[in-house]
């Protein structure tokens, strides 16, 4: 357990050093306006908090650098304390202009929450079996051709055309959109009536179709290079996305914002970075989580404020979806 003055020094160590991603020495700290500590006194709590794990130091003339274990004490400080975060960027996160479809919604809040961050973000979509059918349409596409447009809640949808040896009536094409309608509207695409009426390759989900990922060029820039250890392995990672979508998935049942550092992350590709995330969905079940993938030195704070708050907005724009 670290004393008041410990945990103090730790984060405004952490603070520097996200800052300007130089080691922070004991005379940075003490010479502080809001610091009342000599120089001595907080060498000696660096120096403690070294031996219990919080620190670390490149070489033995440098100053202190987090760990992992650091940066999860700063962050747990930060997630008790949500009230006292920086507002997000609430203007430009928000997706009430954006129009109704669902794969916009969630690609143009990826988009911005990356320019945002200047980091990857991801949003996972609902996964198919959380959604329900909610439009059938019957399309007759030449006199043998028609074409049934399955339109579902979360904004997928699925095509499928059949060709006849005769020539398909208009009049049997209008009855079919109004009986497949009356069946199977509002049923869950997982439920065996749906399934057995509208088997189709089409609906088998992948990682390209629910993990939504934009800023990857970020990551590679100047500024954030030095902090990634392991980029290439995480940029595989992010292109096969597979092993990422599993990860985010695991969190789905969390109530708030989710953080891994480092050696927390459950993907192995991850563990070179942090993860920040939240969930968003209905009142009575998640839907998908919204997050930013960054190196361990990142902004906390602003991080998880603006990925609670894009979560906040597709709750709410989902709200109005899954309610029509």
């Amino acid at each position: 357990m670290l004393t008041q003055r410990q945990s103090q020094i730790l984060r405004l160590l952490v603070e520097r050093y996200v800052d300007d991603g130089r080691p922070v020495g004991s005379r940075a700290l003490a010479n502080r306006d809001d610091i009342d500590w000599s120089s001595s006194t907080v060498r000696a709590e660096l120096a403690s908090l070294e031996e219990e794990g919080f620190l670390t130091h490149p070489h033995t003339s440098a100053g202190r650098v987090p760990t992992d274990t650091g940066y999860r004490f700063y962050v747990e400080r930060l997630l008790a304390h949500q009230d006292r975060l920086p507002q997000p960027a609430s203007n430009e996160l928000g997706i009430s202009r954006m129009r109704r479809e669902v794969d916009t919604a969630i690609r143009e809040t990826t988009t911005t929450l990356s320019q945002i961050t200047d980091l990857v973000a991801l949003v996972t979509a609902p996964p198919l079996h959380t959604a329900t059918i909610h439009r059938i349409e019957v399309l007759r596409l030449q006199p043998k051709v028609a074409m049934v447009m399955v339109i579902a809640s979360n904004g997928g949808v699925t095509k499928r055309v059949f060709t006849f040896n005769e020539e398909v009536d208009t009049g049997l094409v209008e009855w079919a959109a109004s009986y497949l309608n009356e069946r199977l509207s509002g049923l869950g695409l997982g439920a065996r009536m749906a399934v057995d009426r509208l088997r189709d390759p089409g609906l088998d989900e992948s990682a390209e179709d629910t993990l939504y990922v934009d800023g990857t060029a970020r990551l590679l820039s100047e500024e954030h290079l030095a902090d990634l250890p392991h980029a290439d392995e995480l940029m595989r990672a992010l292109e096969r996305r597979v092993n990422v979508l599993r990860a985010m998935r695991t969190a789905l049942d969390r109530r708030s914002v989710f953080v891994w550092i480092g050696g927390e992350n459950p993907a192995p590709e991850l563990r070179s970075v942090s993860v920040v995330g939240a969930n968003y969905g209905l009142g009575y079940r998640n839907l998908g989580s919204v997050g930013i993938i960054g190196p361990l030195r990142m902004d906390y704070a602003t991080a998880i404020s603006n990925v609670r708050g894009a979560a906040g907005e597709l709750s709410r724009f989902f709200e109005t979806v899954y309610d029509e």
